[in-house]
């Protein structure tokens, strides 16, 4: 089994935005992340641990401005902590190996798939391609990623 951890040397990587998002908290303006528009068949992962977290095939257009997916890929890597700031009180989403700030969880999602819909930013996931997916440990998540139009 692999181990996710956020360690040192994964947060040194992590750009301006990408710390800002996944260890301050932050959220990216909408309509500007690069995972918003991605229709490609594949995993997203936190991009400090690299814990499997969405795919593809559970993404949807949600019209919010930030990537939206129906659940996670493995429930176990999400943690769902309630959030009180901004005067408003919504459920947070972290990793949970990674700790890693991904965004909120809300109750409007599409109905025939339970009603979720997960407003993750571009800037907490790293997207791999399910051409890529065996080389890079993610093979046994190859039967839950399918192709996307």
């Amino acid at each position: 089994m692999t181990k996710y951890t956020k360690t040192p040397d994964a947060i040194a990587r992590l750009s301006t935005e990408e710390y800002r998002v996944t260890q301050e908290n932050g959220t990216e303006r909408p309509g500007t992340g690069p995972l918003l528009n991605n229709h490609e068949p594949g995993l997203y992962v936190d991009i400090v641990s690299g814990e499997p977290l969405f795919a593809s095939s559970d993404k949807f257009e949600s019209g919010c401005g930030w990537p939206s997916f129906t659940k996670p890929i493995e429930p176990a890597h999400v943690s769902e902590l309630r959030d009180a700031t901004l005067g408003m009180v919504r459920t947070e989403v972290r990793s949970t190996h990674g700790d890693s700030h991904l965004g909120h969880v809300f109750p409007d999602g599409p109905q025939d798939k339970g009603g979720l819909r997960y407003c993750i930013n571009s800037a907490s996931l790293r997207f791999i391609h399910r051409d890529e997916m065996d080389a890079q440990g993610y093979g046994d998540y190859l039967t839950q990623v399918e192709d996307v139009t």
